[in-house]
């Protein structure tokens, strides 16, 4: 077990200290004696700098926080979370945000710069306001490139040759867990109809990497239970990011017509399919302007000004621009491009997904789930009520699988349960949009983070240790 504790102890020892005792006064001195008092227009380096630093304390914290749980078996995604909290406004208070700019001033990023640049406390709101607004739009490049990059490692022609059964799987996975959640928290709790449909479809996504590395890890990828729960997940991705597109509408209109919503859905559907008819046409002229390229970066560049325009479609007609980021990285991951593409994109996904993460934890105020604080118990009550409509929502699942003989129904369920880093998305984009209240949001993410632990060892736990159905090859429907 990793002593986390001690890890900062020592940080704070041998670096923080002598940081605070002799460099923080040295620039304090400099500050004071070489740099003018600031004005409205010399901000720009200050906010330049504010966003340097605050790049640099959200990439420490996904690494160090990341590199625990990589050690201890948890997925690093959550490091990424849980780092994000601990920087964020429920702890250290680290960083700042354009909707939290009066208290923003009061975060180390705007104090530092007090003390070492030479921002005076007159202008501190407005550079708050300017660096919180910079890292929200980086947050949100982040999760674009994210799509865009599930996308590019799905596999089309394996998409529509899915079994009906892995079908009604993710059908049933998805709407059992948002009508439930949904209706319940409209009729127990009293939320607003358009939050608790943000929070119902919150609870569809499943994690098809975490899911996918534990059966993987229990030699259970290539059992019959464990096809239908890919191919699943999969669908999931597909049908949980036409919801989200659908719900971050509702979201921003404020209405619930049913007119508008079979809009919505038709359109989300049809954006999505267009998308890939037209862009398995256009991709072989795209192959032949990319090889015919002789500039540094065509293919990477080519491919995410596709992705951007997709994106940007999306967004224009009212639907999410992560709906076209996955809708390019489909129509790519079909070309002969794909596998050169996937090794472009990972390093920036490695540079602006992690600032989503890590933001995401950070907007995060925990202390609504304080459960010392009598105010907080409808708060705790609603995170407990979606953890469990989150589990159940998928465990049945594996009830809906038929012409399985002996199959494996529980664990077909169970390996639904994870949300992972598909749940953040939602996290990120009801809380980007503003329409989830503070505790409905950080009830989303202790749902997320409750079902990424514990999904992994029920999956152990639900699957025999040994048995001939481990490498039981899957039988096509």
């Amino acid at each position: 077990m990793v002593d986390s504790t001690g890890w900062i102890a020592a940080f704070d020892r041998m670096l923080w200290a002598p940081l605070q005792t002799n460099l923080v006064p040295l620039l304090a001195v400099a500050s004071e004696a070489e740099l003018p008092t600031d004005s409205e227009a010399e901000l720009g380096p200050l906010v330049l700098a504010g966003v340097l630093l605050s790049l640099v304390i959200i990439y420490f914290a996904s690494k160090l926080v990341g590199e625990i749980c990589a050690r201890i078996n948890l997925p690093p995604v959550l490091g990424e979370l849980i780092g994000g909290v601990v920087v964020g406004v429920s702890a250290l208070n680290l960083l700042v945000f354009p909707e939290g700019s009066a208290s923003g001033t009061d975060s180390f990023v705007i104090n530092f710069l007090q003390t070492t640049a030479g921002l005076s406390p007159e202008f501190s709101p407005a550079a708050a306001e300017a660096i919180g607004e910079v890292i929200s739009v980086l947050s949100e490049l982040g999760v674009i490139i994210l799509l865009f990059e599930i996308g590019l490692e799905s596999n089309l022609k394996e998409l529509l040759r899915v079994g009906p059964q892995a079908a009604i799987v993710a059908v049933v996975g998805v709407a059992a867990p948002f009508a439930a959640g949904t209706a319940g928290l409209v009729l127990l709790f009293g939320v607003p109809t358009v939050p608790a449909i943000f929070a119902g479809a919150a609870l569809t996504a499943t994690s098809i990497g975490i899911t996918a590395k534990v059966l993987a890890e229990i030699q259970r990828l290539s059992s019959r239970e464990g096809q239908i729960i890919i191919g699943a997940a999969v669908l999931d991705d597909v049908l949980g990011i036409i919801v989200l597109a659908v719900v971050s509408s509702l979201a921003k209109t404020g209405e619930i017509q049913i007119g508008n919503i079979i809009y919505l859905v038709v359109g989300a559907a049809v954006f999505l399919i267009g998308s890939i008819l037209l862009g398995r046409l256009l991709t072989p002229y795209f192959v032949t302007l990319v090889n015919q390229m002789q500039t540094r970066g065509q293919l990477i560049l080519s491919s995410l000004i596709f992705a951007f325009v997709l994106a940007y479609i999306g967004a224009a007609i009212h639907l999410e621009a992560i709906l076209g980021a996955f809708a390019a990285g489909l129509i790519l991951a079909e070309t002969e491009k794909k596998k050169d593409l996937e090794e472009l994109v990972i390093p920036i996904a490695d540079i602006f997904v992690p600032i989503f993460f890590v933001v995401v934890g950070a907007r995060t105020d925990v202390s609504v789930l304080n459960p010392l604080d009598p105010n907080n118990r409808e708060a705790l009550i609603m995170a407990t009520f979606l953890v469990v409509v989150a589990i159940i929502g998928k465990v049945i699942t594996g009830a809906t699988v038929f012409g399985q003989p002996g199959i494996n129904r529980l664990a077909i369920g169970i390996g639904m349960v994870p949300r992972g880093e598909v749940g953040l998305v939602f996290a990120g984009v009801g809380s980007a949009s503003g329409i989830l209240s503070k505790p409905l949001e950080a009830a989303i993410i202790v749902m997320v983070i409750l079902t990424t632990f514990l999904a992994p060892p029920l999956l152990r736990l639900v699957f025999p240790e040994s048995g001939a159905e481990a490498v039981e090859p899957a039988q096509t429907s």
